[in-house]
């Protein structure tokens, strides 16, 4: 199929991006495509404009700065998937991104763009409300940041007016001397959108206790989810004890059904990969103090 006609806009700055968007309730953004361009050829999206921020100045880039990593809404995600800063401050968004797709969408891609689409099993969605990301804005009247997890609210869906546009992500950097990442999915092939998936952060102590834990699971509901696993805090990463915190947390978890998986299994497989990930992240952190 081909798109309907639309009316296609690069704008020169970021106010001219926003005064297009005002002026015209129908208009879509779109940057790396790889979502909405899809989209467009199936007849998914009838946007009446295009407004292409893909060449606006100070959109894209990473930078680590003030306690976090700043990236650049027009990004591509290959270039956070290679930057020393991610790898250095950012090890979990370091871990998602290889699951992004395949190469040549994440050469196109771009990091606000897997925001701004809030497919509920998009990885770097699922990073961001993980880590408690905020996620900076412009519309006319000025600039703002939304909480990532206010900012999915939905399948597709977002906290983002319709005239205001995703400037940028900004993931706060864990600082404590021993930090662990693990990042796990489960779909029919590698690089299909995951059924479940499991993200999980944690910081250990001078005595390898759990200091912090963050875990985040994403395709099991409608949006991404931290789950509450703080009763973790204090003990050692015990499979026992890590299975039965998790399991009790996914109790709170709103299930989908589809052609793909049922909400059951949905549920089962969120359990075993959120255990999963606290356990690797913790062991991973282990090895940092031992120096493998």
């Amino acid at each position: 199929m081909k798109p309907v006609p639309f009316r296609y806009v690069r704008p020169s700055s970021l106010h001219e991006a926003c005064a297009a968007l005002g002026a015209d309730e129908d208009a879509r953004v779109i940057a790396g495509g790889q979502t909405l361009v899809p989209m467009l050829a199936m007849r998914l999206a009838r946007p009446s404009t295009l407004v292409d921020i893909a060449r606006l100045p100070g959109l894209s880039g990473v930078a680590a700065q003030d306690g976090v990593v700043r990236i650049g809404a027009t990004t591509r995600q290959v270039e956070a998937e290679r930057s020393d800063a991610v790898a250095r401050d950012l090890p979990l968004l370091a871990a998602a991104l290889p699951w992004v797709g395949h190469p040549p969408t994440r050469n196109r891609g771009t990091v606000g763009g897997s925001c701004a689409n809030a497919d509920p099993s998009a990885e770097i969605p699922l990073v961001a409300v993980t880590l408690e990301a905020e996620m900076e804005a412009q519309e006319e009247g000025g600039a703002f940041s939304i909480p990532a997890d206010e900012f999915f609210i939905g399948p597709m869906l977002t906290a983002l007016p319709p005239t205001a546009i995703l400037t940028a992500v900004r993931f706060p950097i864990w600082r404590e001397a021993r930090v662990g990442v693990a990042f796990h999915e489960i779909s029919a092939r590698r690089s299909d959108f995951a059924f479940v998936s499991a993200a999980g952060q944690v910081a250990l102590d001078a005595e390898g206790r759990l200091a912090r834990v963050s875990l985040g699971i994403g395709g099991v509901g409608d949006r991404p989810v931290k789950l509450d696993v703080a009763a973790l805090a204090g003990s050692r990463a015990e499979p026992e004890a890590v299975t039965a915190a998790v399991a009790a947390a996914c109790e709170v978890l709103e299930a989908t059904s589809d052609l793909h998986a049922s909400a059951d299994y949905r549920r089962r497989v969120a359990r075993v990969l959120g255990t999963r990930a606290v356990l690797d992240a913790a062991a991973d952190a282990q090895k940092k103090d031992s120096g493998r």
